[in-house]
């Protein structure tokens, strides 16, 4: 969602040259934000304070020490209260580097902060205004000097903690300026209690960040900041650190290394951000000490010196950087809960999310991209009588010569896989009140696809005025017109021949910085791509409305929110081991909205009931994702499944749709044998989030003592009962479980006994 200029309320203020006595503050927010900056004209513009008030205050299983999930326990709750955090020093909000303008940085570093050209920028005007439901401030400075105006959109949504921020710059001189970085926005970390001016202001501090890779998302650790970054005695020398801890991304996968945001909190000063990169391609964020040793974080898209990203203004030109946001809170839960009301509050197609559909696709150990008329109509059959609402057919339905990795492009079915035509499996599939869906991997042209040829040069990706490829492929760049008609008659013809209403957009390869055609560097021709491709998928929605889109990157790796804001759901992993699944399934609705998390179920005949059920609940606290040879499961095996398709429509997808993800024993640990993932009522459907119970997915992964405690702090001193929806059990009062629990009301918690060896899990619900 993007806001336009209103008239609506608006305010303008102009500080004349050479007035130096200005000393009001400029304040604007919404009902429970309020940023404060000071601005004059002998300094750049820069946060002072950010008063805040949630709607109310949400427990906390931010870590009590680094080290495993185990040390993660819950802080006491309080009422909800009105906090101001305050900033010592006084940190320009806008950093450029380029060449030929300015002198670098002010000090020698591997900084995104503390360049000669944010310095020299001075306030020049402001302006606010309101519409549709989002407040929006920009802030301009100007350096006369050296040619720049600069302007900065804040946003902030009515109801909302977590602000956008993006910022533009533009070159006023007749000389070329030669852009090689502009993060987004930096800012201290601030504090809530006086401190003496001799401590560290970084002791306490902790730093949550996520590593990503292929097969292995969602690995989430805590650190503490003197750990990365450490004391260094630097007043001694009279200047700040050179480095920096920085977290970079690079190339086309956005989240094939790490997400793109993290979590910095300190239980001492009651204070926790979280911050996102909005980009869909290479990023940076870095958090590192300032000045008196308060603590900074900076948040940047592409650079020239990690992403070989440079972009040459012309007298006049402008370039706006990537999107960024950031939530301030008193603790971790609260921060997640004002991330998943943003993200749903600027979602592109929001009320597509409320009703999450159940999605069979034919690849996860399944049919693996070697899709036939034959294989697919048993699979379409029993998909129906489970109550799918989809059935994708993932990769290889397009090729002729079974090597499908190479031949992809033209997007025309073949016809040695269906002889009686694509038709009659897609019509398979409507007789069973199922809607159509397939694979595409719409950014990629095989060599031995027929379009390679058919495409001219600058339709792809090129270096050095050669195609650019990798694996087989060559890489569309959607700047291109050609690209964009090209795949729009891909998208209508399929739509049109085949009542298509579903599609996964899949991505695979990494080809290295970008593209240089038409462009000052690889970096912004990537850039430009990336910006393109998310237009061409709004544009989508606009010719076919009722499409629904799934977003996967070889699984998990562009998770990032500039996808996520315009998919319906997104691919979580290729993870085809459903044990180690269980971590990528629990730390999912950190990098995306619950509802949006394609969590791969794929039991298998051969499985133990515990097992197959454990592979089931991987999906239950996500969008239900479905794969698996059912045409082959026993009636018992088919019953399970049922059973979560039923208690997933009834009870639990609703709930994920508008609820609330909380961790009661904290982010899990990659190896980690017991972990848990929960889903609340967000805050405007209960005071206190629990009115009607809390959806808990307690997973076991041979676990050697069989006993749990799980604090709910919640529910402490109320009188609580447990439900088990998922595996369900003939018995009502759930005696055949091999699980027990026991709750324990005066500290909140619940104790949680299980099997010692294998795979086991439980979905419950736990309500007064």
């Amino acid at each position: 969602m993007q806001s336009e200029d209103s008239s609506e309320v608006f305010k303008l203020e102009t500080i004349p040259k050479g007035d130096s006595t200005i000393s009001s503050p400029l304040r604007w927010g919404n009902d429970c934000i309020q940023l404060e900056f000071e601005v004059g004209n002998d300094q750049p513009v820069a946060l002072v304070s950010m008063t805040f008030s949630p709607c109310h205050e949400a427990y906390s299983s931010i870590p009590q020490s680094v080290g495993s999930s185990s040390s993660r326990v819950p802080a006491d709750s309080a009422e909800p209260k009105t906090q101001r955090i305050t900033f010592l020093g006084r940190l320009p909000m806008v950093q450029i580097e380029a060449s030929g303008r300015g002198t670098g940085h002010t000090i020698c570093g591997r900084r995104l902060i503390e360049t000669s050209l944010g310095q020299a920028l001075r306030f020049a005007s402001w302006k606010t205004w309101h519409t549709n439901g989002v407040s929006n401030l920009e802030i301009r400075q100007e350096s006369q000097e050296h040619g720049i105006e600069c302007s900065q959109l804040f946003q902030v949504a009515d109801g909302d903690l977590m602000f956008k921020v993006t910022t533009s710059i533009k070159n006023t001189l007749e000389d070329d300026l030669v852009l090689e970085s502009l993060p987004t926005y930096c800012q201290l970390f601030g504090q809530t209690n006086g401190l003496d001016e001799t401590k560290d202001r970084l002791a306490g501090w902790q730093l949550a960040e996520c590593r990503n890779d292929w097969l292995g998302e969602g690995r989430w650790s805590w650190k503490s900041l003197r750990e990365i970054c450490p004391l260094l005695k630097n007043d001694m020398v009279g200047r700040t650190p050179q480095g920096a801890y920085s977290c970079i991304s690079e190339g086309t996968f956005s989240t094939g290394q790490a997400l793109p945001m993290g979590v910095l909190t300190s239980s001492k000063q009651g204070i926790t951000w979280l911050f996102q990169i909005e980009h869909n391609g290479p990023w940076r964020w870095e958090v590192g000490e300032s000045e008196k040793s308060e603590g900074y974080f900076a948040l940047s898209g592409p650079t020239y010196k990690n992403h070989d990203w440079s972009v040459v203004l012309h007298k006049d030109q402008q370039f706006t950087s990537v999107p960024v946001s950031v939530a301030p809170s008193s603790n971790f839960d609260q921060a997640v809960e004002s991330v998943t009301n943003y993200r749903r509050h600027w979602h592109l197609a929001m009320d597509k999310l409320k009703t999450p559909e159940i999605i069979f696709n034919d690849y996860m150990n399944t049919l693996n991209g070697d899709p036939s008329t034959d294989r697919l109509l048993p699979l379409i059959k029993a998909a129906g009588s489970m109550g799918a609402e989809v059935f994708c057919i993932d990769a290889g339905w397009y090729d002729d010569t079974g090597d499908w990795w190479p031949s992809v492009g033209e997007w025309k079915p073949s016809t040695t896989r269906f002889p009686g035509g694509l038709g009659e499996v897609m019509d398979a599939i409507k007789r069973e009140h199922m809607i159509p869906g397939l694979w595409l991997e719409p950014e990629v042209v095989g060599v031995k696809s027929p379009l390679a040829k058919k495409l001219p040069d600058s339709a792809f990706f090129q270096h050095a005025g050669h195609r650019v490829v990798e694996q087989n492929r060559y890489l569309l760049d959607f700047r291109n017109p050609q690209t964009i008609r090209h795949m729009n008659e891909v998208i209508d013809r399929l739509v049109g021949d085949f009542g298509v209403g579903y599609f996964k957009f899949d991505y695979n390869v990494m080809p290295g910085p970008g593209t240089t055609y038409r462009a000052d560097s690889p970096g912004e021709g990537l850039l430009g791509h990336n910006r393109a491709y998310r237009e061409w998928i709004k544009g989508l929605y606009r010719r076919h409305p009722n499409l629904i889109l799934e977003n996967c990157s070889s699984g998990g790796m562009r998770t990032d929110f500039a996808q996520s804001s315009v998919f319906h759901l997104l691919s979580t992993s290729d993870q085809q081991d459903f044990g180690r699944y269980a971590s990528i399934s629990a730390t999912a609705p950190m990098a995306m909205l619950p509802e949006q998390a394609g969590n791969w179920a794929y039991p298998a005949a051969d499985m133990d009931d515990e097992s197959f059920c454990f592979a089931l609940t991987n999906t239950l606290l996500g969008h239900f994702f479905l794969s698996g040879y059912l045409n082959r499961f026993s009636e018992h095996q088919l019953k399970m499944v049922r059973d979560a398709i039923d208690v997933y429509r009834r009870i639990i997808g609703g709930r994920v749709a508008t609820g609330v993800p909380f961790w009661p024993l904290g982010l899990p640990g990659w190896y980690d044998d017991k972990l848990a993932l929960g889903i609340r009522s967000a805050r405007d459907q209960g005071a206190d989030g629990v009115r009607d119970g809390v959806l808990i997915t307690v997973w076991a992964r041979c676990t050697s003592d069989g006993h749990l405690d799980l604090p709910l702090p919640m529910f402490t001193n109320r009188d609580c009962r447990v439900q088990v929806l998922y595996p369900c059990f003939a018995d009502r009062d759930g005696k055949s479980d091999s699980w027990r629990y026991v709750w324990h009301k005066e500290r909140g918690s619940l104790e949680v006994h299980m099997p010692e060896e294998g795979y086991t899990a439980r979905t419950l619900l736990i309500r007064e």
